[in-house]
C-alpha cells in the first residue's frame, strides 16, 4: 500500500512538472508560432498577388441564400474559405484573393489561393494543400497552376485535345478528376467575383 501511494505521488509530481514544462515553452513560443503561420499566410497571398503591398481580411458568410446560389450554378463541393482585398502602398483596391477548397479531389480536399484582379485577370493560383496520386494528381502545381496565371475568362473549361483560348485548361494526363476539381474551385471563385463583387463579366 505504501508503494501504491509512493508511486502515484511520483507520477503526480511528474505530471505537474511536464504540464509545467509544456506551458512554459508554449507561453515563450506561441508568438515565434503566430509570426511564422502569418509570415507563410502573407507569402502565399504575394504568391497570387505580387503586386500588392496590403491584404485586408474581409468578412465572408456564406448563408444559406449564397449557398443555393452556389449549387445552382454546380458549385456543390467547393467552397470559399476566405476572401481578402488587395491593396497597394497607397490603399488602393487592386483586387481580390480567393481561399478555396475543393472536396472533389481523388485523393481528399485541395485548398488553394488565387488572385483576381479588379478587370478580371486571374493573376494565378497557389496550392495550399493537396494529396492526389504521385505521378498523376500531384502533378497540378507544375502542370495546372501556371496555366491559370494571367489568363482572363469568365469561365474555364478543361480539355484533353490541347487548349485553344484563355479558357480552356489542358487536363493532367491520366488525372481528369484532380483536373476538373481544381477548375470547378477557380470557376466558384470567379463567380463571386463576377456576381458579387461588381466583376467584369456581372450581369
Amino acid at each position: 500500500m505504501k508503494e501504491l501511494i509512493k508511486n502515484t505521488f511520483i507520477m503526480l509530481i511528474i505530471t505537474i512538472a511536464a504540464g509545467g514544462i509544456l506551458g512554459f515553452v508554449y507561453d515563450n513560443t506561441k508568438d515565434v508560432i503566430a509570426k511564422q503561420e502569418e509570415d507563410k499566410t502573407i507569402q502565399a497571398y504575394k504568391t497570387v498577388f505580387s503586386e500588392a503591398d496590403n491584404f485586408e481580411e474581409l468578412d465572408l458568410t456564406v448563408d444559406g441564400s449564397l449557398k443555393e446560389s452556389f449549387a445552382a450554378e454546380g458549385y456543390g463541393s467547393e467552397d470559399i474559405d476566405g476572401l481578402i482585398l488587395a491593396k497597394n502602398s497607397q490603399g488602393e483596391n487592386l483586387g481580390y484573393i480567393f481561399k478555396i477548397t475543393t472536396h472533389e479531389g481523388y485523393g481528399g480536399d485541395i485548398s488553394f489561393t488565387m488572385g483576381v484582379k479588379k478587370d478580371g485577370t486571374l493573376n494565378g493560383i497557389s496550392i495550399l494543400s493537396i494529396s492526389e496520386t504521385a505521378g498523376l494528381g500531384m502533378e497540378a502545381p507544375k502542370v495546372l497552376v501556371p496555366q491559370f496565371k494571367d489568363k482572363k475568362a469568365k469561365k474555364f473549361v478543361y480539355t484533353k485535345t490541347g487548349a485553344s483560348s484563355d479558357d480552356e485548361i489542358d487536363a493532367i494526363s491520366g488525372a481528369t478528376i484532380t483536373t476538373n476539381a481544381i477548375t470547378n474551385g477557380v470557376n466558384l471563385g470567379l463567380y463571386y467575383f463576377n456576381e458579387y463583387l461588381g466583376g467584369a463579366y456581372h450581369e
